[in-house]
């Protein structure tokens, strides 16, 4: 009808969505969304870089006397090499789905803040660590743990 409002649109509307009203808007979402798709292709090139560096650390690792064995320090290595795929790929599923819809998927980024502050734990030197680095870290995984089971547990997840 003319000369009616249009309706409003629900939180769940794509917001990077192109806008009849407003052909500048219009023209900068159409960069934004370009621009997060850049962000995307480039995250799965850092993706790739982090899978050969998985395969490098083993190489090296399980190539040093004693051949094809790890001492711990190796294991942790080898471990931090994969949690840093597994977060690239966490980052990655947030810009795709940030493409998609538009909102920021709260308990998808805690879950990869947990995972990156996990990786931080496994990797860390016990030894070496002043004990207000641990209680900070530890003051870190307790708040993202009950953020994150706060978030599961809102109605309609």
């Amino acid at each position: 009808m003319a000369g009616t409002k249009p309706a409003s649109r629900s939180p769940h509307d794509n917001h990077l969505g192109e806008r009849e009203d407003d052909p500048l808007i219009d023209r900068l979402h159409w960069i934004i969304r370009h621009a997060i798709r850049v962000l995307a292709v480039l995250m799965v090139a850092v993706i790739l870089w982090t899978v050969a560096d998985v395969v490098l650390v083993l190489y090296e690792r399980l190539s040093t006397p004693p051949l094809l064995l790890l001492d711990l320090g190796d294991i942790f290595a080898v471990f931090a090499a994969f949690l840093a795929v597994l977060i690239a790929i966490e980052i990655f599923v947030n810009i795709t789905l940030y493409l998609r819809d538009d909102v920021i998927h709260v308990k998808l980024v805690i879950a990869t803040a947990l995972m990156a502050i996990a990786r931080k734990v496994i990797v860390l030197d016990l030894a070496t660590l002043a004990p207000s680095y641990l209680f900070a870290i530890g003051v870190i995984v307790l708040a993202l743990g009950v953020t994150y089971w706060l978030v599961s547990a809102r109605p309609g997840d």
